[in-house]
C-alpha cells in the first residue's frame, strides 16, 4: 500500500490539535518532500528520519515520497513529528503493518541512530489523546509526563526499532503483553508518581521569627486567594515570608495540577513530573521584560504569570521593575488569563496566579526605621513611590508593613506556628467558601460581593466614612469586603463583624 496515515499532535499554546501525517510513495526520481506549513526544524526532519530508518535495520524507499501534514494551515514546528513521519514511510513501504496505526498517536524526535529523544508539550497531547480514546506512544523520558492524566494509555519506547517491533507483533490485542525480543517488553506504561499531595516540601513558616502581623496578613491572603504587598526596611523577612506562602496554601486538586503541569510542559523548560502536585512559585528578576512576564515570541510561549498559574508570583523590589512591565499585570489580575496575538497565530494561556510583592519604603530603604536614619529627600521618596501606578496598587488587596525586628525577637527560641497548622486553618476557610459560593473570595464578582459580604447598617456607615476619609475607589471598596469575608471565614463566622471589617480596612492604605 503506497499510502499511510499516522496521527500525531501539534503544539499551539496550551492546546494540542490533531495533525494527520499522510505519506505517499510514487514512481519517479527519488525525493522526499514535506508539505503542510512545516517550519525549519520539521523540514530538516527528512535527514534525521532517513538516517534513523537505515540505522534501525530498515530499508529507506528509493521512490518519490510526499509527506503531507494536515491541516495545511496549522504551523508545524519542532522535532515532535519525526517518529510519526518515520512510521508513515515504513507503513507506506509495507515494512510494518498499518493495522494498529489508527488506534495510536505518536510523538518523538529521532536521533540519527534511531533512538528516541524527548519533546516538550507531551502532557497536552496526552490529555487530547485520552479524550479520543487512543494510545499515545512517546519516548521513554516523556513516559511519566504522558501518564499523568488518569485513564491515559501510554506506550514508551527508547528506539524506533522497539516501536516498530511492537507494531509488528500479532499479540497486540492484549495491550499488557507485548513482544519479548532481547528481553525487552513494551507495554502500557504504569506511572509510579503520587496522585495525592503530601505536605509542601519547601521552607516552613515557623522558620520566620517574629513578624506576627505579617504572618496574619499572609494567612488571610492564603485563605481568600488575595494579592499582597509587603513594604519595610531591607532584611526584615519580606522574601522569607513570600517564599513560604505555598506551604500554607491548600493542596492542588488533579484538575489544577494538570493545568499547571501542562503549562510547564509546553514552556520548553525542564519539567519534573515528580513535583507536579506542588503549587508553582515564580520569582522573576526585576530586569524581566513585559514579554518574559506575560509571554510572547514569534511562536507564543507562556510567560511568568502563566508559569505561576494556580500558584504564587512574587515580585521583589517592586519599584525597580519598569513601569510598563508592571502595567501588563493589570488585565491578567482581573481576568485570570492572557491572550498572545501574533500575525500567524493566537495563543491563550491561563494565568490565575496569586500576586505577592515586596518593596522598600524609600530609595535608601530606611524610611520610618528607628535604628537607621533615612537619607532620602521628600522629592526622592515621592518619585520612588510614583514608579507604581495607582491602578496597579488599587488591585492589590492587602498592604502590610514589615518592620525591623528587635534583638530580642531575633534571639528568641520560642516556637512559632508551623505551616502545617496554618494550612489546616486555610483549608477549613477555603472549604467554607466553596460550600457557600462555589469559589474563593477573591474571585467573587461585584454582584456576589453584595450577596455574600452583606453589611449591617452600622458597618455600612463605617465603610462610607472610611471611603470619604481615605479616598477608596469602587474597586477598593469591593476588595475590602472580600478581605473581610476571608477574615470572617478564618474565624468560622457566618457574618462579617465590625472587627473583621476594621481589620480589613487596616490593610488598605490611604489613596494618594
Amino acid at each position: 500500500m503506497p499510502l499511510a496515515v499516522i496521527h500525531t499532535r501539534a503544539r499551539i499554546g496550551i492546546e494540542a490539535p490533531l495533525v494527520t501525517v499522510e505519506v505517499h510513495l510514487s514512481n519517479g526520481l527519488p525525493a522526499l518532500n514535506i508539505v503542510g506549513l512545516p517550519e525549519a526544524a520539521v523540514r530538516e526532519s527528512k535527514d534525521r528520519v532517513r538516517s534513523a530508518i537505515m540505522n534501525s535495520q530498515f530499508e529507506f524507499p528509493t521512490r518519490r515520497i510526499t509527506i503531507n501534514l494536515a491541516p495545511a494551515d496549522l504551523p508545524k514546528e519542532g522535532g515532535r513529528y519525526d517518529l510519526a513521519i518515520a512510521l508513515g514511510i515504513l507503513a507506506a513501504s509495507e515494512q510494518i503493518p498499518s493495522t494498529q496505526l489508527e488506534q495510536h498517536e505518536f510523538l518523538g524526535e529521532l536521533a540519527l541512530s534511531g533512538s528516541l529523544r524527548p519533546v516538550p508539550g507531551v502532557l497536552p497531547a496526552a490529555l487530547a489523546t485520552r479524550k479520543q480514546g487512543r494510545t499515545l506512544m512517546v519516548p521513554a523520558l516523556n513516559a511519566d509526563e504522558a501518564n499523568l492524566p488518569n485513564g491515559a494509555k501510554t506506550i514508551a519506547g527508547t528506539t524506533l526499532l522497539e516501536i516498530c517491533d511492537y507494531l509488528r507483533e500479532p499479540s497486540n490485542e492484549n495491550e499488557n503483553e507485548k513482544y519479548d525480543a532481547k528481553n525487552n517488553v513494551l507495554k502500557l506504561h504504569q506511572s509510579a508518581l503520587p496522585r495525592t499531595q503530601a505536605f509542601f516540601t519547601g521552607p516552613n513558616l515557623n522558620e520566620v521569627k517574629g513578624q506576627h502581623q505579617a504572618k496574619r496578613a499572609l494567612t488571610i491572603a492564603a485563605a481568600g486567594g488575595h494579592s499582597l504587598l509587603m513594604y519595610g526596611p531591607p532584611g526584615t523577612g519580606k522574601t522569607m515570608l513570600a517564599s513560604r506562602l505555598p506551604s500554607i496554601l491548600p493542596p492542588m486538586d488533579e484538575r489544577e495540577a494538570l493545568e499547571s503541569a501542562a503549562i510547564a510542559s509546553i514552556s520548553g523548560k525542564s519539567f519534573d513530573p515528580a513535583s507536579w502536585l506542588q503549587r508553582p512559585f515564580r520569582a522573576p528578576h526585576h530586569t524581566a521584560s513585559a514579554v518574559a512576564l506575560v509571554g510572547g515570541g514569534s511562536t507564543p510561549k507562556p510567560g511568568e504569570i502563566s508559569l505561576a498559574h494556580n500558584g504564587v508570583l512574587f515580585l521583589d523590589e517592586l519599584p525597580e521593575y519598569d513601569r510598563k512591565v508592571l502595567e501588563v499585570l493589570r488585565e491578567p489580575l482581573e481576568s485570570g488569563s492572557v491572550v498572545i496575538s501574533r500575525a500567524a497565530s493566537q495563543a491563550h494561556f491561563p494565568a490565575k496566579f496569586q500576586l505577592v510583592t515586596a518593596m522598600n519604603p524609600c530609595p535608601c530603604g530606611y524610611l520610618g526605621d528607628p535604628t537607621h536614619h533615612c537619607q532620602c529627600s521628600d522629592k526622592q521618596i515621592k518619585r520612588y513611590k510614583a514608579k507604581l501606578s495607582g491602578p496597579l496598587m488599587d488591585r492589590i488587596d492587602l498592604h502590610i508593613n514589615v518592620p525591623a525586628l528587635s534583638h530580642g525577637e531575633l534571639s528568641s527560641t520560642k516556637e512559632t506556628t508551623s505551616s502545617e497548622q496554618i494550612q489546616h486553618q486555610v483549608c477549613c476557610a477555603r472549604d467554607r467558601q466553596l460550600s457557600r459560593q462555589g469559589k474563593i473570595n477573591s474571585a467573587l464578582s461585584s454582584k456576589e460581593v453584595d450577596r455574600y459580604c452583606a453589611l449591617q447598617q452600622s458597618q455600612a456607615l463605617l465603610m462610607e466614612k472610611a471611603s470619604q476619609q481615605l479616598g477608596f475607589s469602587a474597586r477598593a471598596y469591593h476588595r475590602i469586603l472580600r478581605v473581610a469575608r476571608s477574615i470572617a471565614d478564618l474565624e468560622e463566622s457566618e457574618a462579617i463583624s465590625t472587627q473583621h471589617l476594621t481589620e480589613a480596612l487596616h490593610y488598605r492604605p490611604q489613596a494618594t
